[in-house]
């Protein structure tokens, strides 16, 4: 957390106490938060801030038609990625599975929410970004008027930097982790990046990542590597990174097409091709000095 201002150290620790609050509330391990209880009886009141990043997280779902998908948890748990405990399913378990992974079976009545049987929410694929649109609006508050924050591979700013130019953003090279690929300028935008190269593990010599395809319920293997969006909306922009990496470079770009206005992306694809949106072009560099190919409209 970064914050300019007379006011930036109340604002750093208003902003450190919103972040662990909201990691409490919608954490799919505490007793204490909303997500919890909720998978546990199958129903029940939620807070103001659990039942907006849910609804946020019905509309990416609508949107990308179900590549984003917030019931997504049974495979998850599956696989062991919450836990650590890791495991290959079988493809009858995941086809078991996968009948109880759809976010059109979510009921929401008011500040109550309702799943059937076998049904579970994880909120992990865009709660982050809620939480960084949350720390602007925290800074803001505070009379902040340059900050930014970073929560692993989520950055969001706010204005610009206090000299008056954009903020650099570095985005990490997928295949060596020490290294970055590309260098973004932004002002009062997310940037918001997802990759197999986070959260994995391998077995048998086989690479298994955490971004699973809700349509197969394997890790996505679509042709992308690495996934960053570019937007003034942190929680649309960390919904739909992972949905841009599980959809394949050419959905990818008929998505961009269709909302263009919401968003910019960078997306190298496992052959080491680099494309940015056309948003970006004169703002995104390729460390390497090579030319990114431009996504038009």
């Amino acid at each position: 957390l970064t914050a300019y201002g007379s006011r930036a150290q109340p604002a750093l620790d208003a902003a450190s106490a919103e972040i662990e609050r909201l990691d409490s509330l919608f954490s799919i391990s505490s007793d204490s938060g909303d997500i919890k209880p909720l998978n546990e009886a199958k129903s029940g009141q939620v807070s103001d801030d659990t039942a907006a990043l849910l609804a946020r997280a019905l509309e990416v779902s609508a949107s990308t038609d179900g590549i984003f998908d917030c019931t997504i948890a049974p495979v998850m748990n599956a696989w062991g990625f919450p836990t650590g405990d890791f495991h290959v399913p079988g493809k009858e378990e995941l086809a078991s599975l996968l009948s109880r992974v759809d976010y059109r079976q979510i009921q929401i009545s008011g500040d109550t929410v309702t799943l059937p049987e076998g049904v579970e929410i994880d909120l992990g694929g865009i709660a982050k970004g809620y939480a960084s649109d949350r720390v602007m609006q925290v800074f803001a508050e505070n009379g902040v008027k340059s900050g930014l924050i970073s929560l692993g591979g989520n950055v969001q700013t706010l204005g610009a930097k206090p000299d008056g130019s954009r903020w650099r953003i570095a985005v990490q090279d997928p295949v060596n982790a020490e290294e970055t690929f590309a260098v973004v300028e932004v002002e009062n935008e997310a940037v918001i990046t997802s990759g197999g190269y986070q959260r994995y593990f391998e077995q048998d010599g086989v690479h298994y990542h955490h971004i699973i395809d809700p349509r197969t319920g394997y890790p996505a293997q679509n042709g992308i590597l690495s996934s960053t969006i570019v937007s003034t909306d942190g929680t649309l922009a960390d919904g739909l990174s992972t949905s841009l990496f599980i959809m394949g470079l050419e959905q990818a770009k008929e998505y961009w097409q269709a909302h263009r206005d919401a968003f910019d992306a960078i997306l190298m694809t496992d052959d080491g091709q680099v494309y940015i949106t056309e948003g970006l072009e004169g703002r995104c560099t390729l460390t390497d000095g090579s030319i990114a190919q431009v996504i038009r409209g």
